[in-house]
């Protein structure tokens, strides 16, 4: 059953840090799979989790940038390629993971592009939908059977609080149609993460299987080397001088929400919610910052079904059958 999207009491906050969240909490023995664990917040999620004793798969669409960044970690650290605007690279990545893991603990789906100039993949997806959302789709399918076969697994759809910009157009995800605008884009995208563990929760809860939607606060990182800093001024990320604007985190503070939505027993039991500052969000209204907040259309579940039979459609991937228990 989704779980009641509202706070419940937590020791951590908007500042606790991803090493925080798992101070006191072994790892060991669990196998955790992260896309994009090589920059940005993926990067201290791949480090907290890695340092307590879990085996960590990153996936990264440039595998020798990631050994690079990742090479003086501590902790036992697997980098793979993985282009999730590339089916054919989902595959063949969910192909060598069978082959290291018998089992998945905890999925992060992390990896994102953000507010970039209209792209499409090779099949003609806009490429914010295509990467954010429907590459996640098919490699959670693939990786399904190794989620089944841990004694109970989590998934965590890295979202954002730019869902709250606008919801999504089924009838035409890929603007085809529609004029691109980079930021109804992303909103859509970010919209689909959320979506996408809601119904995820609704079927997996039988197989042990949990997911949560994370919005992980404001954070500088790569994700923003498509706005000038021009825009981020605009919109309130920067003074004129170039100064972060007090809200942001750091990224060991950014990580923190995927890591509690990963590993909290507070969670035990729960799922199909989404997270922020290492609780569960409140549902927006009219008086809420814009900063926080849950908008009512990622509670929709009827649209998180319709989204789904998109996603099947876009990807060719019936994933609804790959759910049903033997």
């Amino acid at each position: 059953m989704v779980s009641p999207q509202k706070p419940i009491e937590s020791p951590f906050g908007n500042r606790s840090t991803a090493a925080e969240v798992t101070d006191g909490i072994d790892l060991s023995g669990k196998n955790v799979v992260v896309t994009g664990g090589y920059s940005g917040l993926g990067t201290e999620t791949v480090r907290t989790m890695a340092g307590a004793g879990a085996h960590v798969l990153v996936g990264a669409r440039r595998p020798e940038a990631a050994e690079e960044v990742l090479s003086d970690m501590t902790g036992k650290i697997t980098i793979l390629p993985l282009d999730l605007s590339d089916p054919a690279s989902i595959d063949t990545f969910a192909g060598e993971v069978t082959k290291l893991f018998n089992h998945i603990d905890i999925l992060v789906n992390n990896a994102a592009i953000m507010a970039n100039p209209l792209t499409r993949d090779a099949r003609g997806y806009e490429s914010q939908f295509a990467t954010n959302h429907l590459g996640h789709f098919q490699m959670t399918a693939r990786l399904w059977p190794l989620l089944v076969a841990a004694d109970s697994a989590r998934v965590v759809a890295v979202s954002s609080v730019g869902h709250r910009l606008n919801g999504l157009d089924l009838d035409d995800p890929n603007f085809e149609r529609r004029e691109y605008s980079k930021w109804p884009a992303y909103g859509q995208a970010k919209s689909a993460n959320a979506l996408f563990a809601l119904q995820l929760d609704k079927m997996g809860e039988a197989h042990g299987v949990r997911a949560f939607a994370v919005h992980p606060g404001g954070i500088a990182t790569p994700l923003q080397r498509h706005l000038t800093m021009e825009e981020q001024v605009a919109m309130g990320w920067y003074d004129e001088h170039g100064n972060k604007h007090e809200s942001f985190k750091t990224v060991e503070q950014g990580a923190a929400t995927s890591v509690w939505a990963a590993i909290s027993p507070l969670l035990d039991g729960m799922g199909g919610v989404y997270c922020e500052d290492c609780n569960l969000g409140a549902m927006a209204d009219e008086s809420t910052p814009r900063g926080s907040g849950v908008s009512p259309h990622i509670r929709d579940e009827a649209l998180a079904e319709g989204l789904w039979t998109k996603s099947e459609e876009l990807t060719g991937i019936e994933f609804n059958s790959s759910l049903k228990p033997e």
